[in-house]
């Protein structure tokens, strides 16, 4: 059976709604951690994380910071339109984006869209004493998504103001609660730092500086990427083979620092988390894609879905990482935007990450998909046990520590 022909249904799992933590623990590293090798399940808590990682090795954790990306607005009936901010669509460039001062434009999801057939919809916001009125105007729509225009009328406020002031935190869908004020801290990382994600990097809710110090008792460096996370992270797998579902695309930097830390610990990386495993596998097919093309070729830094299997695996990591550190290196830039599809599923081969920090997923996700193919079907018994001993799950739930399948 070939990949694109697994069934997602093979990847679903009975998850009581009593299992979904709503609510964080009041200190992030007692939550629980679920060890496994390939031999073993045991379960310890995560402030313990470091008798389990390598001495001498790297971490790598994904530094995105979640943006208030829910704004509201009403009509003069009284009707509640929600917009759902995905990603900058003009311009496209996050830092610039949230630089802009009097107007931008967001592919966003509108909620309660029937009541908003046209016009323009405005609201009244206060950022540090200066007052400021937002206005919006859909200007393109889609299946799913709509080009929404943000002006406002002074000159002083960016964007990023404008939103930190003005929305709300877009915690999961599964929690089924409106965000609150303790959300604005504990739905981010203690090391979050570029704006751009509209979900937290999860697996990383758990690090503290009492952690990382125990780390670097045992020399273990970390080391930061960026990809900003995508609502499409929560979209469910609908189809009944994986090759009829669309990926979501991220976004994510390199800059002239990315890479060097990441040649020097070849085989001794582990990622905090499945947007970071997307980031690092994705940077090994990016320097792929730009040895394989012709000298005048487009250099389109995009991983489509299924790209990663049907381009050459011939060059090491290595050679993959120097090739896309060079191109970092020869741009203009500070640094390069780049994105990815990738679809990680049973049957793909890892090429960068050794061991792997996570939460517990959502049945039928892409996520469990990512999860399966690093640890492979041992994962149903991992998750049996995570529900037998009264693990929380989700984004706001206990963690687990894997290596990768074949490997102790």
């Amino acid at each position: 059976m070939s990949l694109k022909q697994i069934k997602i249904d093979e990847y679903n799992y009975n998850l009581p709604d009593e299992k979904i933590a709503k609510y964080p623990l009041k200190r992030r590293d007692e939550s629980k951690l679920l060890i496994s090798d390939n031999e073993t399940i045991k379960e310890d808590t995560f402030k313990n994380l470091g008798a389990y990682l390598p001495n001498n090795s790297l971490l790598v954790a994904n530094n995105t910071k979640v943006i208030r990306a829910r704004l509201e607005f009403f009509k003069d009936t009284g009707a509640r339109i929600e917009v759902f901010c995905l990603e900058p669509f003009l311009p496209s460039d996050y830092v610039l984006s949230f630089e802009s001062n009097t107007s931008c434009q967001w592919t966003c999801i509108v909620g309660n869209l029937k009541k908003w057939k046209t016009g323009i919809l405005e609201k009244s916001i206060t950022v540090n004493g200066s007052k400021t009125t937002l206005k919006i105007e859909r200007l393109k729509s889609g299946n799913e998504w709509h080009i929404i225009e943000f002006k406002w009328d002074n000159c002083k406020l960016t964007f990023s103001e404008i939103i930190e002031n003005s929305g709300n935190i877009p915690i999961p869908p599964y929690l089924n609660r409106r965000a609150e004020k303790v959300d604005l801290d504990t739905y981010q990382t203690v090391y979050s730092k570029h704006k751009g994600s509209v979900a937290a990097p999860t697996a990383g809710l758990h690090f503290t500086n009492d952690v990382f110090n125990s780390l670097k008792q045992k020399n273990i460096v970390l080391h930061e990427v960026t990809l900003h996370v995508g609502a499409g992270t929560f979209k469910p797998v609908k189809a009944e083979n994986i090759g009829e579902h669309e990926m979501h695309t991220e976004h994510f930097i390199i800059t002239p620092k990315t890479i060097q830390p990441l040649l020097e610990n070849i085989g001794n990386i582990t990622a905090v988390g499945t947007t970071t495993v997307r980031t690092l596998e994705s940077l090994y097919w990016l320097g792929v894609k730009l040895l394989s093309m012709e000298k005048n070729a487009t250099k389109e830094l995009h991983i489509d879905q299924w790209e990663a299997y049907e381009l050459s695996s011939d060059f090491t990591v290595a050679e993959a990482f120097k090739r896309v550190h060079k191109e970092v290196n020869d741009s203009l830039e500070d640094h390069l935007n780049a994105s990815t599809a990738i679809m990680i599923a049973p049957g793909y081969t890892f090429r960068v990450v050794d061991r792997i920090i996570t939460n517990f997923h959502q049945p039928k996700s892409t996520l469990l998909l990512l999860v399966s193919a690093f640890i492979g079907k041992k994962w149903k018994e991992v998750y049996n046990y995570a529900l037998e001993n009264e693990f929380r799950f989700l984004s706001y739930g206990d963690s687990c520590f894997f290596n990768k399948k074949g490997e102790q």
